[in-house]
């Protein structure tokens, strides 16, 4: 039977998504814990491979289970292994052709930033920048991003097409925290990261919009900025 399972994560406590020898990530957690349910071994498929201290409001996985157990029986088996920083929030059973990367129509993700004081408290869910940002000056760095663009200078790692479309971004403040949603097909490496980087930049005065636009206009490779993986989360992904 094939499964795809809605899953959050406290990314500051992995080594990222991806599983990788001699680190604990996300996917060998839930691997090893479906292969004890299952009685042999289960490797998952996820919907995007987030980066070490990166964290998932709404991952999507898929697996493959050769004993017969009812949902809610695999959930609750899941979650009392795999707690306290993975939870599995919905399982359902999806066709064996589904992929949760390939099938995916579009994507939305959320970078927070603490406008207030210091807390160390949040300090590995939220980035707590050092310097006063104009919101204004992020708002406008974000209208560049939307549509399609050669993303190449946002990207981290080679691949054969840097294009992509963003369908909106949306800006919202709750208790001193901003949060910056990023609705798209789909982000690359860093990308997120990246565009936030450079909307920073250009909010605390260090650098000029121009730059921006010169990095969506030009394929030549320009240095950008990327920001701390700790305020970014996987919102969401549509099907």
């Amino acid at each position: 039977m094939n499964y795809l399972a809605i899953v959050s994560y406290d990314g500051s406590k992995f080594y990222g998504f991806q599983r990788l020898n001699n680190v604990i990530s996300i996917q060998k957690v839930i691997e090893d814990a479906l292969t004890k349910i299952n009685k042999s071994k289960v490797e998952i498929k996820g919907a995007g491979r987030t980066d070490k201290g990166v964290h998932a409001l709404g991952q999507v996985i898929s697996f493959k289970l050769d004993i017969n157990i009812d949902i809610a029986g695999l959930k609750e088996a899941m979650n009392s292994i795999l707690s306290p920083y993975i939870y599995i929030k919905e399982i359902k059973e999806v066709d064996n052709n589904f992929h949760p990367r390939f099938n995916t129509k579009r994507k939305s993700y959320i970078y927070k930033i603490n406008l207030g004081e210091y807390n160390p408290i949040i300090a590995d869910y939220v980035y707590e920048p050092p310097y006063n940002l104009d919101i204004n000056k992020l708002k406008e760095v974000s209208k560049l991003y939307l549509g399609i663009h050669n993303f190449h200078n946002f990207v981290s790692g080679e691949r054969e097409n840097y294009d992509c479309i963003i369908y909106d971004i949306n800006f919202s403040i709750d208790n001193n925290i901003l949060n910056i949603e990023f609705i798209g097909k789909s982000f690359y490496r860093y990308m997120v990261r990246n565009l936030v980087g450079m909307m920073i930049e250009v909010a605390r005065g260090k650098e000029d919009i121009s730059k921006v636009k010169e990095m969506l206009e030009n394929e030549e490779e320009i240095f950008g900025y990327t920001a701390p993986a700790c305020g970014l989360y996987l919102k969401e992904v549509e099907y």
